[in-house]
């Protein structure tokens, strides 16, 4: 019985010694996890290479959107209209300017803003003189508003002189549209040189032809609604 007794304390001894070789202890600043070693310093390099993550502060700015639109604030600024061209104050409400083909593009349209606003301007003002009483010399054009001018030009033949030197004008000027070093709206035609490399003088000329458009519409509809000549009321 001795014997047995002692064998089973030995047997008991072996146990415990194996269990607490892999079992995690602490021990003068040491981790033991199943027999592998780590010191304490080394602990602390490997926490410190792990990402932080931390909440957003209240007082962070919040995420940026797209940029809005100058004129109409409640529309995005559209993506072709940064602000580099004179007048550009990201007004594009049906999205013409994302328009971007061979012929059609942005250079265009600004072509033909200008082109149709030089022509209003000089249409009001033509409109509202022959209202006034200015007329071309001769019988036929006595009596002659600016309402029913038009229809006594077909007639007279006058209008298809007009249209010839319109159609040869543009023959000569259309053709620079498409090149590309052709900036828009310069025909190198300004006798007083009034406007030549000034951003100010084509930023009103822009302003000015885009208030003739608006104004021109209005007068003749006015004027056919009504019949009469100026005020047109």
């Amino acid at each position: 019985h001795g014997i047995r007794a002692r064998a089973m304390m030995l047997s008991l001894a072996v146990a415990c010694a194996a269990s607490a070789r892999f079992a995690p202890v602490q021990h003068r600043g040491l981790a033991v996890v199943r027999g592998v070693s780590m010191s304490d310093k080394v602990q602390e390099v490997v926490e410190t290479m792990e990402p932080e993550t931390s909440a957003p502060s209240p007082m962070d700015p919040p995420p940026m959107g797209p940029a809005r639109s100058k004129s109409v604030p409640f529309l995005n600024q559209p993506k072709a209209l940064d602000g580099s061209m004179v007048g550009d104050v990201g007004f594009d409400p049906f999205g013409l300017s994302n328009i971007d083909g061979e012929y059609i593009n942005l250079k265009w349209m600004r072509e033909a803003e200008i082109k149709h606003g030089r022509i209003c301007m000089l249409a009001t003002a033509g409109w509202l003189a022959v209202d006034f009483g200015i007329h071309f010399p001769g019988d036929k054009y006595d009596g002659l508003t600016a309402l029913n001018a038009h229809a006594a030009m077909v007639k007279s033949g006058d209008m298809f002189v007009l249209l010839a030197i319109v159609a040869l004008l543009e023959a000569r000027m259309g053709r620079l549209i498409f090149d590309k070093s052709h900036k828009p709206g310069d025909y190198s035609f300004d006798p007083l040189g009034m406007g030549e490399g000034d951003p100010e003088a084509e930023l009103k000329e822009l302003k000015n032809g885009r208030l003739a458009m608006i104004a021109f519409s209005g007068i003749v509809t006015q004027s056919a609604l009504t019949g009469k000549g100026f005020p047109y009321f």
